[in-house]
């Protein structure tokens, strides 16, 4: 059994504060009452530095939804979304050779626009999909954001590869909610809920089909721009936190070794390796700080038995948990938890 618990709780980049602003004006309300309410900072001059804090962005999330006349806003929301403060990410999109080539630009968005999109290509023999995980938490408590993701990826995928781009279905794992008629006329494509995963499938062979505006060298220009801006970042919005919350998400990574996580996140070993070095850390260590965090969280619970916690954290055997975290806090797990 896995267990996620958020690790991060640190504000998330908001550049998409226009993006908010113009879905509003599109569904008939003004935003500025609901920032104000929320205690939301807009500040269009550091857009590149703007963050909130989640519960925020998920309570004016759901004011918006209430407020809209025209339209369900998080399908406006994504409908309107352009990379207006990254044109680089656009310049690579517009430029990729083909589609495989262009989904790189998620792992990019994961950094600099969502931390909690996690978004993944997975093929198969007969197809291929789209793959939607919530980094952050097992899933969002309300359909919106992935309503919102999905509606941004249909978008740029049928700006790509045209309007009759060879989509296949989308399948969300949320039950039908009172609008999922909507769905269907707003996607146009054949919706499933109530599904095991979040994900758009579509033709397998159109990943590798050329794109109409291939640009060999703007494509690489753009690259080396987008990871220039990346070692710009703070450390704390870059790869310990990517881990961090990858082992948030599937506790079973800290009992395996970084070949694991390196294919987890989509990075060679000694990349990753390399990249952990430039923030003056390593991987066993973050292993160790993310067992101690986890474990302090878990034995609060009077209802989880330590033998459940020793397993969600990869050890052994209860015995090997107990000496790691006597050392660590000087206590067994079971003192720990009488004297909380």
């Amino acid at each position: 059994m896995e267990r996620a618990v958020p690790l991060d709780d640190d504000p998330i980049p908001f550049i998409t504060l226009p993006n908010w602003v113009k879905a509003a004006g599109r569904c008939g309300f003004n935003i500025e009452p609901v920032f104000e309410e929320l205690g939301i900072t807009t500040d269009l001059l550091n857009l590149e530095t703007a963050t909130i804090e989640r519960p925020k962005l998920e309570r004016a999330m759901e004011r918006c939804v209430a407020l809209a006349q025209h339209g369900h806003f998080p399908f406006v929301l994504g409908d309107t979304f352009d990379f207006d403060y990254l044109p680089d990410l656009e310049t690579f999109l517009s430029t990729s050779p083909n589609l495989r080539a262009a989904l790189r630009v998620f792992d990019w968005v994961r950094e600099l626009v969502n931390p909690m999109l996690d978004l993944r290509l997975r093929e198969r023999s007969d197809g291929a999909s789209i793959v939607l995980h919530f980094s952050v938490v097992e899933d969002p408590p309300t359909p919106w954001f992935s309503e919102t993701t999905f509606a941004t990826v249909v978008k740029f995928g049928r700006r790509l590869l045209g309007e009759q781009a060879p989509m296949l279905g989308l399948r969300f794992r949320h039950r039908a909610p009172e609008h999922a008629a909507a769905y269907q006329d707003f996607f146009r494509l054949p919706v499933q809920f109530s599904a095991a995963e979040y994900a758009l499938d579509v033709d397998r062979a159109v990943l590798d089909a050329p794109l109409p505006g291939a640009y060999e060298a703007l494509h690489a220009q753009a690259r080396q721009r987008i990871e220039r801006r990346l070692r710009a970042l703070p450390k704390q919005q870059r790869l310990v936190a990517v881990i961090e919350r990858s082992f948030a998400r599937h506790p079973a990574l800290l009992g395996l070794g970084i070949q694991a996580m390196a294919d987890e996140i989509g990075l060679h070993p000694r990349t990753l390796q390399r990249r952990l070095a430039e923030e003056n850390t390593h991987f066993a260590d973050l292993q160790t700080q993310v067992r101690q965090r986890l474990a302090r969280r878990y034995l609060e619970d009077p209802n989880t038995h330590i033998d459940q916690v020793s397993e969600w954290l990869g050890f052994s055997d209860r015995r090997s948990f107990t000496r790691a975290f006597s050392r660590w806090t000087g206590m067994t797990p079971s003192a720990y938890r009488r004297q909380r």
